[in-house]
């Protein structure tokens, strides 16, 4: 799984295969190793963030920082989407 950042004990990342087709753009969070029960997030083409799931559990405290995180970095974690996966689709 491509980790695109890490923050404390949670990594936030891609999967290798998002789906056929393709997924909206996201991510997925989760504590320590990439578990296919993560946390779901949604980037949105402002650069938004939306929750899809908290399967991860993250306290919402946490999560609320961790999706504050991944806006700021959107535009990168964006171009990192496009490099991997060649199209991009928004949640909305």
């Amino acid at each position: 799984m491509p980790q695109l950042l890490r923050i404390g004990p949670y990594s936030i990342y891609f999967w290798s295969n998002e789906g056929d087709p393709l997924e909206p753009i996201h991510v997925h969070i989760s504590e320590g190793r990439a578990k296919s029960t993560a946390t779901k997030i949604w980037i949105t083409s402002t650069g938004n963030v939306i929750l899809s799931n908290n399967n991860s559990q993250i306290p919402e405290r946490i999560l609320k920082k961790l999706m504050r995180m991944i806006a700021a970095n959107s535009d990168d974690i964006i171009n990192e989407w496009i490099n991997r996966f060649g199209e991009i689709k928004y949640f909305c």
